[in-house]
This record gives C-alpha cells, structure tokens and sequence, in this order.
C-alpha cells in the first residue's frame, strides 16, 4: 500500500460528563477551537471539515461536517461525515487522510461530539425486524452489558480468567484517569470497592462497565509537506487508519449478531475480526506489535480489555491475565495500555471517543500527558470496534 502519512498538527478535547444543558454542537466547537489553536492553524485555512455522525441528536448530528463548519463559520471548506457506530471518528479521520493523499485538500478538521441519554444505550425506536440491533434486543433481551459478559463468561471458561482479573483492570485505569484532566471519572478504587459494586450482569459489575457519557475530540491534520510550510515538520503522524470487515464465516459471535456463521465447508481465517483490524495496521505501517510503545484500547467493560491485549498480539491467546498481574501494561510497564484512563473513566460519546484515543496518543508521543506520560514514547496504537462489522485501528508514530 502507498505510503499515505498526514501530519498531525494539533489536538483538542471537550471535557467528558453529563449535562443536563449544552448541547453536542457547543461540545463539538470548543474541541475543535482547541485544536486550531494547538495546530496554529487558523479556521480561514482548513479546507475540509470531516465529522463523525452521532444518530442520538436530531438532523444537525447526521450531518455533522456540515453542523460543524456552519457552527465555526461558512468559509467554504469541503464537508464529509461518516457515520460507523463507535469506529465513526476514525472512518471520519481516514476520509480526512485519503483526501490530503488524493491532493484534494491540504489541511483538514475532524470531529467527534455527542450528548448522550442516561442509560444504556438502546436501538432506534420503532419495529425493524430486520435490523440485527433491533433483534438482539427483542429476540433474546441482551443490553450492551449482557454482551459484555458473555465475552467474560467466554474468557472465564476458555482462560481461566477471574473476577478479581477484571477488578484489577478497573483499577489501573480509575489509577491514569485520576491524572486526566479530560476524564469524566477521576477517582481511584481499590479491588474491594470494586468487586464490592453491584452486580449488572454476572461476573461484571457496576464499576467494571463503562457509562454513557457527553464529549467531543478534534483533530486537524495535513499533508506532510503543509506540516513543513507552518513549521511542524516534527508532528507525530498518522502511519496507519485500519477499517477493515471480517472475514467469512464468523466463528466468534460478534455484536449485535446472535449467531456465527456455519465453517462445515469453509476454513475459518486465520485471524478472527478484533485481530484482524489491528493486523491490518500494523501491515500498513510497516511495525508490530513489538515496536508500540503504548495503545488505547475500546473498554466498554474491564473484560473487553483483557481480549484486546491478545487481538492486538501483545501476548499469546489466553496470556492477557498474566499480561495484566504482571504489570505490563500499567503505566511505566511494557506496553502500557489505557493510560488515558479508557472508556472507564470517559464512558461512551460514541463519535468522538475513536477520535479522543487519538489525541492521546498525540500527547503522549509529545511528552505533554502529564503525570500519566508514558516515557519516550514513540508509537502509539488504538482498537476500535463499532457495530455490524465495523472496527479500526490507527497507529501513531513521532
């Protein structure tokens, strides 16, 4: 594949929380305020605004390009929005990279904002037979905390994984998410607390799940030469934006499907859809696992981590348990993982969290994280999964 590097000028993050006012749009402007002003780059000189969709706020949030350069200020950039459930922000950033490759613009804005309802989050409203997410809920009753424990059941009987495995993972993060001043949560916990907290969907509890939260993340990025013109040619880069499908049959049930495919007369691939997404990065840019210095990964509940350890190859299949006792992906370890804190201490604003693991990679190849800075960092990795086969991964490199 070409070589299609954008240089990653600046950043910027509305706070994660809950508010009864304010809306996705005023969350959505200050980030991206934030990271023109951390690029330099003033909004006269964007020249395209990617957004990520959110279906939760009306029209405006369908067309979130749009919403956002009008809420900024007409100036005649080009718009795009993807919308891809919770890979939307990187499906928005990769639009924004393949039209600096295609020379159709020099420097682009992406955003990611949403206001959330309290709760769990729950399909479309209406009778959509037909709709794998509609399904899930009627057929068999399984809210999102369900799924998430039967990928914990799933490891606890192939793995021999605990509950006290996914406390533990609980408390590293609440541990970096202390240190972060864009965290919806900031508070530590002990394994006692947390094993202590109501039981939501046996074996996760209540601390163990991630909230739905309101937030917004923005990035604006250019071609390497643009980074050069302004004076950034030293900007950490975007190596690599995976957005890979899986592969048929599905041998591991995958949200929001009920089923896998039948593998009686086809081979199963080689590697299952969560690996597969960040294999196919790694392939783009040329690296491995052995060369990340940290990676942010898609914790809806602390057990989900545990698998992303082994979709990302940072260990062998069933090793993540060992991984995490070990240390190792705490923050001064191995291969720290989350040290933003993770979903845990941000929760869900679904299209922009993509996007936030991205600006914290950017902070920490920067040396700018602060107290929870992973020391000489020099690449970075995200995992993402969204709904009906959509997943991604960016790798971010100095």
């Amino acid at each position: 594949m070409s070589n299609q590097e954008v240089a990653i000028l600046g950043v910027g993050m509305h706070e994660w929380g809950k508010w009864e006012d304010g809306n996705f749009v005023a969350y959505g402007v200050k980030a991206c305020r934030d990271a023109l002003q951390d690029a330099g780059v003033a909004w006269k000189d964007i020249q395209m605004v990617s957004g990520a969709a959110t279906m939760r706020c009306g029209y405006p949030g369908y067309v979130a390009g749009a919403t956002f350069a009008n809420a900024l200020g007409w100036q005649g950039a080009r718009v795009n929005t993807s919308y891809a459930a919770c890979a939307s922000g990187s499906q928005a950033l990769s639009a924004a990279r393949s039209a600096i490759a295609a020379g159709e613009c020099e420097v682009a804005l992406v955003v990611g904002s949403d206001k959330t309802p309290k709760g769990f989050l729950a399909p479309q409203k209406g009778d959509r037979p037909d709709d794998p997410d509609w399904q899930r809920f009627r057929l068999i009753g399984a809210t999102n905390p369900a799924f998430f424990a039967f990928y914990a059941r799933r490891r606890m009987d192939l793995y021999g994984a605990t509950e006290e495995d996914f406390a533990r993972v609980k408390v590293k993060n609440a541990k970096n998410g202390l240190h972060n001043p864009k965290a919806r949560y900031r508070k530590e916990f002990s394994m006692e607390s947390v094993l202590g907290s109501a039981m939501v969907c046996d074996p996760l509890r209540l601390f163990e799940i991630c909230a739905t939260s309101d937030g917004a993340a923005a990035i604006v990025v250019s071609s390497l030469d643009y980074a050069k013109k302004v004076g950034k040619a030293d900007a950490p880069r975007i190596a690599a934006i995976s957005t890979v499908t899986p592969d048929y049959p599905c041998a591991t049930v995958e949200m929001p499907d009920i089923a896998t495919d039948s593998s009686a007369s086809v081979t199963v691939p080689a590697l299952e859809f969560k690996s597969s997404v960040p294999h196919a990065a790694y392939e783009e840019a040329g690296i491995g696992p052995e060369d990340l210095s940290l990676a942010e990964v898609y914790d809806l509940s602390s057990a989900l981590e545990l698998d992303w350890y082994e979709n990302l190859g940072l260990c062998g299949q069933g090793e993540a348990e060992k991984l995490l006792r070990s240390g190792d992906t705490e923050i001064g370890g191995r291969i720290p993982v989350n040290p933003s804190g993770g979903l845990a201490c941000f929760g869900e604003a679904v299209p922009a969290q993509a996007l936030a693991q991205v600006c914290e990679l950017t902070w920490h190849l920067r040396g700018e994280a602060g107290a929870r800075q992973v020391e000489g960092a020099k690449v970075g990795i995200t995992a993402n999964q969204g709904l009906f086969g959509h997943g991604s991964s960016v790798i971010v490199k100095k």
